[in-house]
């Protein structure tokens, strides 16, 4: 159950006190390797956060920085983390707390892969595995620890997370931690750490508890606010199909899987009812589908996430538990079969195709009583949405 100083009322902005922006990842000084490996991983250029927070964590303040899901957080203090390790040295340098093991686990292929060149290691310590296996790794040598809290303390009190060599410690999603009542945890954690340690906290709202954390932890800390309107929809190309009625639909998405060639894509449902049909339908035209909804069992969700990741299906088929936090490097495409029933999520379905600045493509289906919302989408974000063009196949 959610906290509850988490009532509209309690939540409100930071205030922005740092405008500095570095518009490049080459103007950022960081390492050569380093470099390689974001540009390996298919960024382009920083989104909006990650040209504000990068820098001044680099140069060692403390840092809040708030922002939506789909901007690039993780990536503002992975980049951060993986230039202030020293990966010649085999011990625990950075300590990330994320809210769920799907989060953390995420994180720790995002920074896996980033810090690839570098030669750094990076250990997701979660719950649901061996703790045995958890200290036979932290025993190994890893520079950056990603995990949820409990877990985390966990081995910290064990003996096996060893804490004096950490310098920076992150935050991500504060207010989700805060509100799965990881509080007195993450205090606990906190007071293991070294003194002196840096602290980047990330959140997309900031409740009362969120300001008691950074009071607690923080020394005048940078803050950073991205606002809604400066939220990244660049690099992705939206459109809408008009298909007057929920019963063209389908028709609409088999005519267009024969006009484009795609590696990957996710198309959005509102409805479990509507994934399982969807799904169906399409494995009778001999597509290879997978589909994810909430009444699938964890282990279910991870085998079909790791089916989809693999390549060997290239469609996915979800409601919007898939819209936040988790991300699929390869997809070019995400279709709202139906417009999301919050406006807040529509960021957050279109944000898989074009994470942190990798290029995209949303398709929208607009049957005649969705064109208000459509409508509505639009002022909302302050963007545009154009009818597609004949020559779709040629932004592939």
């Amino acid at each position: 159950m959610a906290d509850p100083a988490f009532n509209e009322i309690d939540v409100k902005d930071i205030t922005s006190n740092y405008d500095t922006v570095v518009e490049s990842f080459d103007d950022m000084n960081l390492d050569d390797n380093l470099l390689r490996g974001i540009y390996a991983y298919g960024f382009e250029r920083p989104s909006a956060i990650q040209q504000r927070a990068i820098v001044p964590v680099l140069k060692g303040h403390d840092v809040i920085a708030q922002a939506q899901s789909g901007t690039g957080k993780t990536a503002t203090f992975s980049i951060s983390i993986l230039q202030k390790i020293d990966p010649t040295i085999p011990q625990i340098q950075a300590l990330v707390l994320a809210p769920t093991r799907e989060l953390a686990q995420q994180i720790q292929k995002v920074m896996a892969s980033l810090g690839d060149f570098r030669k750094a290691k990076i250990h997701a310590c979660t719950g649901g595995t061996r703790v045995a296996d958890d200290a036979s790794a932290l025993n190994s040598g890893v520079h950056v620890v990603v995990g949820t809290p409990g877990r985390v303390f966990d081995m910290i009190k064990r003996g096996a997370l060893k804490t004096a060599s950490i310098k920076l410690f992150a935050l991500d999603e504060a207010d989700e931690m805060l509100s799965r009542g990881f509080k007195d945890q993450i205090y606990e954690v906190f007071q293991l750490l070294p003194a002196e340690v840096q602290v980047v906290l990330l959140s997309a709202t900031m409740p009362t508890e969120v300001f008691e954390v950074t009071d607690k932890f923080m020394r005048n800390p940078i803050s950073i606010l991205v606002k809604r309107d400066e939220l990244t929809l660049e690099g992705i190309k939206q459109f809408y199909i008009s298909v007057e009625r929920e019963d063209f639909k389908f028709d609409t998405l088999a005519d267009l899987y024969e006009t484009i060639n795609i590696t990957q894509a996710v198309i959005f449902c509102n409805t479990r009812r509507k994934v399982d049909f969807l799904t169906e339908k399409l494995r009778e035209r001999n597509f290879t589908v997978s589909a994810m909804h909430g009444d699938l069992e964890q282990g279910q969700r991870d085998a079909i996430m790791k089916e989809f990741r693999s390549g060997s299906s290239r469609i996915l088929i979800a409601t919007d538990l898939l819209a936040r936090g988790i991300d699929v490097q390869q997809i070019s495409l995400v279709i709202n079969y139906d417009l999301p029933s919050s406006r807040e999520n529509y960021i957050h379905r279109i944000g898989r195709g074009g994470r942190f600045g990798r290029k995209g493509v949303a398709i929208n289906f607009v049957a005649d009583d969705d064109v208000a919302r459509l409508r509505e989408i639009e002022g909302h974000y302050n963007t545009q949405i154009d009818e597609m063009p004949g020559d779709i196949a040629s932004l592939f």
